[in-house]
């Protein structure tokens, strides 16, 4: 059976290979720069520019928002994020507010047709109080020392996924003492350390 791994960019995930790992792989923006991996997700402009003139679409497809699809259209392998499976009436409802993270986890979701989706490197918090995110001080994100970003929107967006595909089973993997949000709590979602992927 397909396995699936959706990659965020939090810092847990520093230290991992992701190419040694042997399922489908979607990830997030500057993931490009290290790893070959089949879909990425690049809901803002300079980094779906960066995509593009890496070529990094010659060999992996690449998603995103339809606002910026007709640039790239002819373009080979670029693809627009899928849409919600939801409406709400909130404002983390609103496409608009949706980042990289949780529309690579949407993609996860629709692909995976019964498989396992592995969720590695979406850590949420930081450890200090500066952004997590292994790609701080690069182009295209904030400074490293810039204050760490508030993840309501996030644990909301990607909770209201894991309710939607409930018969899909989520294995959240990370560091020790790390804590699913409530909003994580569901039947179909577990957590497990780094080391099991």
């Amino acid at each position: 059976m397909q396995k699936i791994l959706v990659i965020g960019n939090g810092e847990s995930r520093k230290d991992i290979d992701v190419n040694s790992l042997e399922h489908t792989k979607i990830g997030c923006n500057a993931i490009l720069r290290d790893f070959s991996i089949d879909h990425l997700i690049c809901v803002d402009r300079p980094m779906l520019q960066e995509a593009v003139e890496s070529n990094y679409n010659k060999h992996a497809t690449v998603y995103t928002r339809a606002n910026q699809f007709a640039q790239y259209r002819l373009e080979t392998n670029i693809r627009i994020v899928p849409d919600l499976p939801y409406v709400g009436d909130q404002r983390p409802d609103d496409p608009i507010h949706w980042g990289a993270g949780p529309y690579a986890v949407l993609l996860a979701a629709k692909l995976a047709q019964g498989a396992t989706v592995h969720v590695l490197g979406f850590d949420l918090y930081s450890t200090s109080k500066h952004v997590n995110n292994v790609y701080k001080g690069t182009d295209n994100y904030v400074q490293a020392d810039k204050h760490a970003v508030d993840p309501r929107y996030w644990i909301y967006q990607i909770g209201k996924l894991f309710k939607h595909y409930a018969t899909t089973q989520f294995v959240v993997h990370q560091t020790d003492n790390w804590q699913l949000p409530k909003a994580w709590n569901k039947p179909n979602i577990s957590l497990d350390t780094i080391s099991n992927l």
